[in-house]
């Protein structure tokens, strides 16, 4: 894991993910970016409140399952790598985000 200065994001930390991480993470937000499409197109032609609603309860399904894979990653390499190199502030922070995650 490598520390740059400016950023957009909440941390200055980044992550070099390997090319088949980063295909299987940007595959898994194209398909959800497109189950969102869907659903606009849903209210859009007066959908049923039934049917978009078991697309959204879909959508949701597909954010939980990447974040479940994001977070595997993350323990299996930045949190251990951290560890092994005796930085014990990784497991404060996991500590801290998966309340956020499990709501």
């Amino acid at each position: 894991m490598e520390e740059k200065k400016a950023c957009c994001c909440q941390s200055e930390k980044h992550k070099k993910r390997t090319e088949k991480e980063y295909r299987d993470l940007m595959n898994r937000l194209k398909r959800i970016e497109g189950q969102v499409r869907g659903l606009q197109g849903m209210l859009e032609k007066d959908a049923y409140c039934i049917d978009i609603l078991t697309q959204v309860s879909a959508v949701n399904a597909a954010l939980n399952s990447f974040n479940k894979k994001l977070l595997a990653n993350h323990i299996q390499t930045c949190v251990a790598d951290n560890i092994r190199q005796g930085n014990d502030e990784v497991i404060e922070e996991l500590v801290n985000v998966l309340p956020k995650l499990m709501k």
